[in-house]
């Protein structure tokens, strides 16, 4: 499976609207795979780790975002050494990248560059992960994220930078799961009827075609068709088209009236 942890009081709060979970989907979906689970978690240390020891000892591949900076806020990367069991290390690649960036920002800046300076020192930090990490290489400035036990992935909370990295940990690390979570849904809109009269049907289908998935999607002022049951089933591609039609038959013995159908 795959998860996501989204880390902030900002997100919590209202402060920012969460960008991630909707382009994670879009990123696992252009590749076959799909979002299993999500989680969002304020920037409060027992909390984060508590979730990160879960996520470490579920065998889920588990993508977090945000919290990796070396602000007094930015906890993930001591609560991900606190979660595995280890100390928090330099890592020697991260220390190159960040001080290329460093440089950079100084030649831009047209400043002479001083590694020992605090500011350096305090950019340091970012590199400092769980002993036995790797990196995530960052695109957009250098400063990288890391990865544990190969699959679960620290990204920063900046769009801009943690989703191509996502990309970069789906396709350079996971390749084998591309494909394999691939799902095609197919639904109707149902009108006039009641969600509790149609549960027996509901869970025939699923009975008849598992491991298909039947879903109810009421809507009560829905501006085109009023009170409404969006209906519909997904699952492997080669079963949704039987139990759809398993579903619309069943429908019309029924009695209920049907409209538009729609396919993703």
């Amino acid at each position: 499976m795959i998860g996501l942890i989204i880390i902030g009081d900002e997100i919590l709060s209202g402060r920012r609207q969460d960008k991630h979970l909707s382009k994670a989907i879009e990123l696992l979906g252009e590749r076959g795979m799909a979002l299993s689970w999500a989680r969002y978690v304020g920037d409060d240390p027992e909390r984060i780790t508590a979730d990160l020891r879960h996520a470490l000892d579920s065998g889920d591949v588990v993508f977090s975002f945000g919290g990796i900076g070396a602000t007094p806020d930015d906890h993930t990367r001591a609560c991900a050494g606190r979660a595995i069991g280890r100390s928090l290390a330099l890592h020697p690649q991260a220390r190159e990248l960040i001080l290329q960036r460093s440089q950079e920002m100084a030649d831009e800046a047209g400043q002479a560059f001083d590694p020992s300076a605090p500011d350096s020192l305090r950019r340091l930090q970012m590199g400092f992960f769980p002993e036995g990490a790797a990196i995530i290489p960052n695109p957009y400035n250098k400063i990288p994220g890391f990865t544990l036990e190969g699959r679960v992935h620290f990204l920063p909370g900046f769009p801009v930078m943690a989703w191509p990295m996502m990309a970069w940990a789906l396709d350079h690390l996971h390749r084998d799961l591309h494909g394999k979570s691939q799902t095609r849904e197919k639904a109707v809109v149902v009108y006039g009827a009641i969600e509790s009269l149609l549960t027996p049907l509901m869970i025939s289908i699923e009975d008849r075609f598992a491991p298909v998935k039947v879903f109810s999607l009421p809507s009560v002022d829905h501006p085109v068709h009023g009170r409404h049951i969006e209906l519909g089933v997904k699952g492997s591609p080669e079963l949704v088209d039987a139990a759809f039609e398993a579903l619309q038959q069943g429908l019309s013995q029924f009695g209920a009236s049907m409209g538009p159908i729609s396919v993703r």
